[in-house]
């Protein structure tokens, strides 16, 4: 883009040089009308080069002012891929508030098209996707459309065979953020092996990936598999649900080698370099795509007991301790949608706002950044605590990060450097058993 600006320029630089010797050089001769009529030319020639320079500036202005694709069609809206697997069928969903067509929900334009529901299943969040984090699920009757929501938050995250009576088709559609401590792809694990116990065919509608274009992070110790992370796949796993799924199944990492019969529908027009602005919040302290980017490195600090914003206007954006020394910032959690008891509530925080970075700097980075943990465990004060232990010296911590070894390296003072190092070889080895389940470029 910048070596056709310069041709342009040249162009113009060289037209103009060629108006001004010709007016001088013929001032005086018989040949100026003829030079004035030709000088005519290269002066509308010029305007012509002008109005394509300013064009060039304005494309190549909104290029660069492009955070997001607008192209992309998830795959609920391409219905007629996956109708004819509904037709006749009792349908069961395991869907939240993000599986809409547009302004509808998934649910409602199923059954406006006549399709029979006979039960949905609720993740985290909830149905209506306004619960806390790590706040139990109850079961119930959806006010709206009286159908039977089953709660897999709750008592009970896996299915039932009574929770499968009279199902014949279970559809997935859960907007994901790519991140491995995101709990909506341990509630798909689970509904995939049941579904596989139960032969029941499990329809997997995809959504852009908005982290899809990088993969970073330890890969999980499978002796820290939880429901924060089941799988050994990175922090970041650059993976759609669909993908995602498809190795599941394909690597036998459902219970006792079980396979699903999974079908998967496709975004349209999605690739993993592609961003992707989410049309709704995922869950109630992911409230902007800057909050989901910063989420896989700041996450990390539910392991400790710092804020991380939850609590205020900008969850995942924020940092801070009522002890921490860096008095330049301020903060003071409060109880709030989403975020009913946050850590630190109604304590002045000091510490970090990281509201201000420039959101097109956060989709060039493709590396989680450690330095926010690193540096502020080197400046915690040494009095307090850092890290929250259990009573059996285990670590929430180490659960997110899915290694023991991360938080020994904080603190023992390892560099970044030594950090990645440790993670290399594991990271290589997932990005190429990655590569054999990618559906799009």
């Amino acid at each position: 883009m910048l070596d056709k600006k310069i041709k342009y320029i040249g162009v113009l630089v060289f037209f103009a040089a060629m108006i001004v010797w010709t007016n001088h050089a013929y001032q005086k001769s018989s040949f100026l009308p003829i030079v004035q009529a030709e000088q005519a030319k290269l002066q509308d020639n010029i305007q012509d080069i002008v109005h394509d320079f300013n064009t060039l500036q304005v494309d190549s202005l909104e290029k660069e002012d492009i955070l997001f694709s607008n192209d992309m069609v998830p795959a609920a809206h391409r219905i007629e891929l996956y109708e004819d697997y509904l037709k006749g069928k009792n349908i069961a969903l395991l869907v939240n508030h993000t599986a809409t067509i547009g302004e509808t929900h998934l649910v409602d334009t199923l059954l406006q098209r006549g399709h029979k529901i006979v039960k949905i299943f609720a993740p985290e969040h909830g149905f209506r996707g306004d619960a806390d984090n790590g706040e139990n699920i109850k079961s119930g009757i959806d006010e709206k459309t009286q159908i039977p929501i089953v709660s897999l938050y709750g008592s009970n995250k896996k299915p039932t065979a009574k929770d499968f009576e009279n199902i014949d088709i279970v559809i997935f559609d859960i907007q994901d953020v790519g991140v491995r401590f995101y709990t909506y792809t341990t509630s798909m694990t689970y509904m995939m092996e049941a579904c596989a116990l139960f032969n029941k065919p499990f329809l997997v509608l995809d959504r852009p990936n908005p982290l899809g274009h990088y993969v970073d992070g330890a890969v999980l110790n499978k002796e820290l598999s939880s429901f924060i992370g089941l799988h050994p796949v990175p922090i970041v796993h650059g993976l759609t649900v669909a993908e995602y799924a498809k190795m599941i199944n394909e690597e036998g990492w459902l219970p006792n080698n079980l396979k699903v019969d999974l079908i998967t529908i496709l975004v349209e027009n999605y690739a993993h370099d592609k961003y992707y602005k989410l049309p709704a919040n995922p869950s109630p302290n992911l409230t902007d795509m800057k909050g989901i980017y910063l989420y896989p490195s700041i996450c990390l600090f539910e392991g400790t007991h710092v804020s991380l914003g939850r609590g205020t206007d900008a969850p995942f954006q924020r940092l801070g301790h009522p002890k921490y020394p860096n008095k330049d910032y301020i903060f003071k959690p409060q109880a709030t949608y989403g975020s009913k008891n946050p850590p630190h509530k109604d304590t002045e925080c000091y510490g970090y706002d990281l509201t201000n970075i420039d959101i097109k700097a956060m989709q060039m980075d493709t590396l989680i950044n450690i330095s926010y943990i690193l540096d502020f465990y080197k400046n915690f004060p040494k009095e307090e605590k850092f890290f929250i232990m259990n009573k059996d010296n285990s670590s929430f911590f180490d659960k997110l990060a899915g290694t023991k070894e991360f938080r020994a390296q904080i603190m023992a003072g390892a560099s970044e450097e030594e950090i990645r190092a440790s993670w290399k070889a594991d990271l290589d080895n997932y990005k190429a058993l990655r590569a054999k389940y990618l559906l799009y470029p």
